[in-house]
């Protein structure tokens, strides 16, 4: 019984499950990569670390030992009254106003918490909007391009009502590199 059942469930289903997912949708199945110029740029589904002020920054990652780790993905399971919390989430908002002093709006929470798995790709269309000045200036476009870009990324709910609108971080940074190489930049 007990060969039996770990043929069943260790060799014979998880093979027939990985095959047909390599069948019926071989792109998600592979990590859904971005694919750039011939080279893998990265997924579409797991976070990117960008810290340059040319481009749009992704949610804090709480893996370790590097951010976006996906093999200790992790939350940072600190509670909203912990203080390690609270300076961290201030020490976010003071690094990004310092990146950033001309914009006196509030900084969207998505730019100084981490998601419950440290990986997450997306940010919130506000989190992009906040930054297009930035970006923009760093790039020298004008921010009403760039906040145009941050629209054409906007990806809805799932099915029309499941979850938030979200923007890919990864997708519009390449979207930009493009942009700034097409026009010399």
């Amino acid at each position: 019984m007990l060969v039996g059942l770990t043929l069943i469930t260790g060799v014979i289903y998880p093979a027939l499950v990985t095959g047909l997912s390599q069948i019926c949708f071989p792109r998600q199945a592979n990590g859904s990569m971005i694919v750039r110029q011939g080279k893998i740029a990265g997924s579409e589904l797991i976070g990117q670390p960008f810290d340059d002020s040319k481009y749009f920054w992704g949610r804090p990652s709480a893996t370790s030992p590097s951010p976006y780790n996906a093999a200790s993905s992790s939350g940072s399971n600190l509670g909203p009254t912990n203080p390690a919390l609270l300076d961290g989430v201030k020490a976010r908002i003071a690094a990004i106003k310092k990146e950033d002093p001309a914009t006196t709006q509030p900084v969207p929470v998505d730019l100084v918490t981490a998601s419950g798995s440290g990986l997450d790709p997306h940010i919130s269309p506000a989190a992009a909007m906040y930054q297009a000045a930035r970006v923009g200036h760093q790039r020298r476009l004008p921010e009403k391009q760039v906040q145009e870009l941050v629209l054409r990324h906007v990806e809805g709910r799932q099915l029309g009502l499941l979850g938030e609108p979200r923007v890919n971080v990864l997708k519009l940074n390449l979207d930009l590199d493009a942009i700034t190489a097409y026009q010399g930049r």
